[in-house]
């Protein structure tokens, strides 16, 4: 059995999470906390970054993408039509461009900070970093957020799904990546009906279920965090 070190409120942590599940691969959990650095971690990626999956033979794959591309050619090349992977190759590089959108740009933008600030300061020892939240990053954070679902709703508004007409890994990146921000009652859906349609079609998959099912010591998740009907 493969098994997955991951931090609950990571992106990237939870778009793996997402695709082992839609791939019916068995895996086992291993929660790390990146701050910390354990050595025995930093063995098996010396960035001491999540996601890392151990692999067969216990063989180290660390990083989202580097996962995600062994997951493609290992499961995702027999699953057929259930590839979360386009078969054309203007679609794979349009799946392609908005996982990196909702794993980079919107993590970058939006998501890191957020989680930072509310979710792992509070808990890292001062010396690392750990305080009270920064408002400044707080309110970036929360002014990119609606750009991001903008765009989410353009998107959703004129596919069927968020690269095509297929589930494919971009809808993956950006629910684990919007989860996140659920989570924290951080998401406005005023006004952004197809985004909120689509989320919903995408955390009622079986997949989503353990990530709905889980919480953050100390901050329980917003109200319809675990309502696909929202």
């Amino acid at each position: 059995m493969l098994t997955l070190f991951h931090y609950p409120m990571n992106a990237g942590s939870r778009f793996t999470r997402l695709t082992l599940a839609e791939y019916a691969v068995p895996f086992t959990l291993i929660e790390e906390l990146p701050w910390v650095r354990r050595r025995e971690f930093l063995q098996l990626n010396p960035a001491g970054t999540v996601p890392v999956l151990l692999a067969e033979a216990d063989q180290p794959v660390a990083g989202t993408i580097p996962i995600l591309e062994y997951l493609d050619e290992t499961r995702g090349s027999m699953a057929r039509e259930k590839r979360l992977m386009p078969e054309e190759v203007f679609d794979r590089a349009e799946a392609r461009r908005l996982t990196l959108w909702y794993l980079e740009k919107c993590e970058n933008e939006v998501t890191r900070h957020m989680v930072r600030e509310r979710v792992t300061r509070p808990l890292m020892p001062t010396e690392k970093g750990g305080g009270s939240p920064d408002a400044g990053a707080l309110r970036a954070a929360r002014s990119n957020i609606k750009q991001h679902l903008k765009y989410t709703n353009y998107l959703a508004g004129n596919r069927d799904w968020l690269a095509g007409d297929k589930l494919s890994i971009a809808d993956l990146a950006a629910g684990a990546t919007l989860s996140i921000l659920d989570y924290l009652g951080e998401l406005d859906w005023s006004g952004h009906d197809a985004a909120r349609e689509w989320y919903a079609r995408v955390k009622s998959r079986p997949s989503f279920r353990p990530l709905l099912q889980e919480r953050v010591r100390g901050l329980p998740p917003s109200a319809h965090y675990a309502d696909p009907d929202f």
